[in-house]
């Protein structure tokens, strides 16, 4: 990553397999600076206009992603945080009535059929949410896959990937805390 300095790194995701956690580990690297959901609010340019150096976590650019390809291309650098799909489709379930679920299934698809679960919608959003990344990714050359049932030996990649500095032990016991858990 030395050979661009000023490189931006966003952790593309569904939301419900440790993004959270992610950032929290990332805020142990000394070289970048991290974030959550920071420019959430934010319309037009303002909305993708991170700093340079800077790694994001944000479920909802996996809706942003045509104009994410615009501001930052192939010159960014991607990770594809991922969960296995029955527990990240269980999580979405337990939050079917706030967020993303109920604007999925309110919103995209219009409260849906009689019938469908929380579960149903849940794999539906999912599945919806990893073919836009996949597709997204199909050309980009700086991408990594991490897996949340993998995150201690994936991280330990990502930390050499991007060249960080810091703490990677502090970094890696991070993921052994469970951040912004589902309670219901």
């Amino acid at each position: 990553m030395d050979d661009n300095p000023g490189v931006n790194i966003f952790i593309l995701n569904t939301g419900r397999c440790g993004s959270v956690t992610f950032i929290e580990a990332c805020r142990h690297i000394a070289n970048f600076s991290a974030g959550h959901e920071t420019r959430i609010r934010l319309i037009g340019p303002q909305r993708l206009a991170y700093p340079e150096r800077h790694i994001e976590a944000d479920n909802r650019l996996s809706w942003l992603l045509g104009r994410l390809d615009q501001a930052y291309g192939d010159a960014a650098y991607y990770v594809h945080l991922s969960r296995e799909r029955a527990a990240a489709a269980d999580s979405f379930a337990r939050r079917e009535r706030f967020g993303i679920m109920k604007a999925y299934r309110e919103g995209i698809l219009l409260d849906g059929e009689a019938g469908q679960t929380a579960h149903d919608i849940a794999c539906d959003y999912l599945d919806s949410i990893e073919a836009n990344i996949a597709l997204f990714l199909k050309d980009k050359r700086n991408q990594m896959a991490f897996s949340l049932e993998n995150a201690k030996d994936d991280f330990a990649a990502f930390w050499r990937w991007i060249g960080a500095e810091g703490d990677l032990a502090a970094a890696l016991a991070t993921w052994d805390r469970r951040y912004n858990a589902s309670t219901e």
